[in-house]
């Protein structure tokens, strides 16, 4: 690759200027790399408000240079920069980028590469984790160029400007990146096996409905991980997964080639065993495995359809117009559980709100652990039952509806019970957990099973939301951020995601945010679309547009996020309206 001129290793002549502290709304003339370098050591000493000057673009031999946004002071968010490096520099075959998949596989590869390349500078890459997620970090352009977007710390001695550092980072880090980042320059086998292993993962969960399964856990897979703050695969000697011959199913790879694994079937799967033998690991494996992961997670062929939804109990949670009478009936209060809203809901009315809003939302697989649930939703035994008599018990547990939800209607469950013997009785496989390794033991189960009538599972009733009610403006500008993975703050609401167990990344916090923003603004929600009509035309957007789908100018990090966790936040928002409520026969 042609060395880009830049400041790799250069000085350009020039004092300060006298004027130091005279602030500039712009520079005029050629902006590039040996103009960038002079401005910035005239800058120092200066007031920090000169930054500013540096908005626009700056032009280097292989490369452009951004600055995007610029911080107020010192003390402030970072500002932002993006890096756009031409395809004849980046240089990256057809094979690493023509395909949305490889696409994704190959800028995830790169923005953590440049997160390596980084290290000890003050710019700033939002790397993410073990997942790999299309994000707007790193971006390859439609001809093979790479876009790479940061935060910097512009340095400053106080509230002065520090040229002389700012000069490092910008005219010197930045071209460094640059090399880095090129095809040549990296390990272009590892590069390759990278964006394999996604394809691999997105082939495999492809193959899943033609397979009649909801989930696939490959042979070999580490799914215990390093610790309960730590998302690493578990160090040392992990036990690895071991499927039972009578689950295990074979297919054949684009890369890897032919696989065994469990495959988890479609119906009611159980998930059983003693405590701290694997449940919740394995459960916690098929609610990632709705994501890639990179290689060396140890869950790289663990897949689960996409539509796979993590329900919970979430006590105090608000529920707006949302259609609860499968679950809930005859309220002492006289409420209308077709059309149920609380400001404070209740476990077990908190789960069925989940559950329903779930459904209307589009998911065909529903993954539930019994510890984070409402007992009485889940089940009710027969002496209870004796003792409370049907006309005084207004919930309809879980365990009667869990059978007709799929027969009926096809959508699967995988619940893990440890605590209760009930949900043998509609179990289609049962599978034991000892020692983190699996057994099916479902015809044993089935020898303790007792007959039981099923309940009737009436669809949720669709809702149509106020698109008004949907506001990321406060006082005219936009409001979207995140507090850590707890919160977004969405206009002047704040909306509580801590119990989204399937957002996996800050960064899809703030994509969530977009995307409402982007639901409102772009009017998908239009005050006639039900809201599941409105998610289909989000979901075809993002498909085509990617990331930048939602960004519209955004300057700081973000991650696509699922439409599951999208209409999750929307319904978790307090400001929601909900103008309408249509029942089947409307």
């Amino acid at each position: 690759m042609p060395a880009g001129y830049g400041g790799r290793g250069h000085r350009h002549g020039g004092r300060p200027d006298a004027g130091r502290g005279h602030e500039r709304p712009q520079i005029r003339g050629r902006r590039d790399s040996r103009r960038l370098s002079e401005e910035l050591r005239r800058m120092d000493g200066a007031s920090y408000g000169r930054y500013r000057a540096l908005s626009g673009d700056w032009d280097f031999d292989d490369h452009t240079l951004t600055v995007e946004r610029v911080q107020a002071d010192p003390y402030a968010p970072p500002s932002r920069v993006a890096v756009r490096i031409p395809a004849e520099v980046a240089g990256l075959p057809d094979h690493a980028w023509r395909s949305p998949v490889r696409r994704r596989a190959t800028a995830d590869y790169l923005v953590r590469r440049a997160h390596r390349l980084l290290k000890g500078a003050r710019l700033r890459v939002d790397v993410g984790g073990q997942e790999v997620l299309d994000r707007s970090a790193c971006r390859i352009d439609d001809d093979g160029g790479v876009v790479v977007r940061m935060g910097v710390e512009l340095p400053g001695h106080g509230r002065r400007i520090d040229g002389h550092a700012a000069e490092r980072e910008l005219c010197e880090r930045v071209p460094e990146l640059v090399d880095g980042l090129c095809w040549e320059a990296l390990d272009t086998a590892d590069a390759t096996s990278f964006a394999d292993t996604v394809e691999d993962a997105v082939a495999l969960r492809a193959m899943l409905p033609e397979l009649g399964l909801v989930a696939f856990v490959a042979d070999g897979s580490v799914l215990p991980r390093r610790s309960g703050v730590s998302d690493l695969p578990m160090s040392g000697d992990p036990v690895p997964f071991v499927s039972p011959e009578s689950l295990r199913v074979t297919v054949r790879l684009p890369h890897r080639g032919q696989v065994s694994g469990l495959g988890v079937p479609e119906g009611i799967t159980l998930i059983v065993g003693g405590g701290f033998h694997g449940k919740s690991t394995l459960l916690h494996a098929l609610e990632r495995g709705v994501y890639d992961h990179v290689p060396g997670d140890g869950r790289e062929l663990v897949v689960t359809r996409a539509d796979a939804v993590k329900i919970r109990a979430e006590e105090g949670r608000r529920v707006e117009r949302t259609d609860v009478g499968a679950f809930v009936r005859n309220l002492p209060t006289g409420a209308d559980t077709g059309d149920f809203s609380t400001d404070n809901a209740s476990g077990s009315t908190s789960q069925a709100a989940n559950i329903a809003e779930a459904l209307e939302a589009g998911a065909g697989t529903l993954l539930v652990d019994e510890d984070t649930t409402a007992t009485n939703l889940m089940i009710r035994d027969a002496r209870m039952q004796a003792l409370v008599h049907g006309d005084r018990e207004p919930l309809t547990p879980f365990v009667d509806l869990v059978r007709p939800l799929h027969r009926a209607h096809g959508v699967s469950t995988v619940l893990v019970m440890g605590g209760s013997g009930d949900y043998f009785d509609v179990a289609d496989q049962v599978v034991m957990l000892d020692g983190y390794r699996p057994y099916d033991v479902t015809e044993k189960a089935r020898e303790l099973a007792r007959p039981r009538t099923d309940a009737r599972f009436h669809p949720p009733a669709r809702r149509v939301v106020d698109p008004r009610s949907v506001d990321a403006q406060v006082r005219g500008r936009h409001r979207i951020k995140r507090r850590d993975m707890d919160v977004l703050t969405f206009g002047e609401t704040d909306i509580d995601v801590r119990h989204l167990a399937q957002l996996v990344d800050p960064s899809q916090i703030t994509g969530v945010g977009l995307a409402l923003r982007t639901l409102a603004e772009d009017g998908i929600l239009d005050g006639r679309r039900c809201l599941g009509e409105a998610l289909d035309l989000l979901e075809e957007r993002l498909d085509s547009g990617g990331v930048e789908a939602i960004g519209r100018g955004y300057a700081g990090d973000y991650a696509l996020p699922r439409r599951h966790e999208i209409a999750a936040a929307l319904n978790r928002l307090r400001t929601l309206r909900v103008s309408r409520v249509l029942r089947d026969r409307e």
